[in-house]
């Protein structure tokens, strides 16, 4: 019988290039599982932590730090389908994402096509802010929130005096919240509403561009790290339940 030599937390440590302190920080949070220790107290890791322990990382590039350690955990807790369900729900999220900008990028090139008195608001088409930022998938106070930012300028139902937004806010809303999205600043949002009004739609165009590559390259890294899962969870985790 062949014993498997142990690693030191300094192995893995320079193996991945974190710090000690780091590796014991993703052992204390379930990312890799509870080392055995030695009769003097230290740690014994295994090629075992090695590769959890770069699953984790690669985790962390495509689905960030929470749900990655909900994943790991879930998987040495022996919960896949816990953690196909966390996959799953990024997945989704990066595809709503994804069909976020497509529409983006079909009404700016409507919107480059037009002339300035041509995306005048059409009354027939008002929302109430409800409904509006169910549109964006955004919170209400979102939306008062960057009207007071300036960014949004709804119109007012008479009587009532609820926000309604036409076609023009929408279009004005789905560039904030894609924007935002993006971690533009509120003066670069500003500077892209004020192109688009005067029917120089090129740098929302380019935002939308930039946020599509960067969800192309998340996207890529999650099905790096899938696969690192996979081989990892295959070779340790036999007794997974996979009905």
């Amino acid at each position: 019988m062949t014993v498997e030599p142990h690693l030191r937390t300094k192995d893995l440590a320079r193996a991945v290039q974190i710090s000690v302190q780091q590796v014991r920080n993703y052992e204390a949070g379930g990312f890799i599982p509870v080392a055995e220790r030695s009769p003097s107290g230290y740690r014994r890791y295994t090629r075992q932590h090695l590769l959890a322990l770069k699953t984790a990382r690669q985790l962390i590039g495509g689905y960030g730090g929470q749900r990655a350690q909900q994943i790991m955990q879930a998987i040495h807790g022996g919960k896949l389908a816990d953690a196909l369900a966390l996959i799953n729900e990024r997945h989704a999220e990066l595809d709503r994402t994804r069909l976020q900008l497509e529409q983006t990028l079909a009404a700016l090139s409507v919107l480059a096509a037009q002339s300035p008195a041509a995306t005048q608001p059409r009354s027939s088409q008002r929302v109430h802010v409800g409904a509006a930022a169910r549109l964006v998938g955004v919170r209400v106070s979102a939306l008062r929130f960057w009207e007071e930012q300036g960014l949004l300028q709804p119109s007012r139902e008479d009587g009532s005096r609820y926000r309604l937004y036409d076609e023009r806010q929408l279009r004005r809303l789905r560039i904030v919240a894609l924007l935002r999205q993006a971690n533009h600043d509120f003066a670069a949002i500003r500077t892209t509403l004020d192109e688009l009004e005067a029917g120089r739609p090129q740098r929302a165009v380019a935002a939308v561009e930039q946020r599509r590559g960067e969800l192309a390259s998340i996207s890529w890294r999650c099905l790096g790290a899938m696969a690192t899962l996979y081989a990892y969870a295959s070779e340790f985790l036999d007794g997974l339940d996979t009905m």
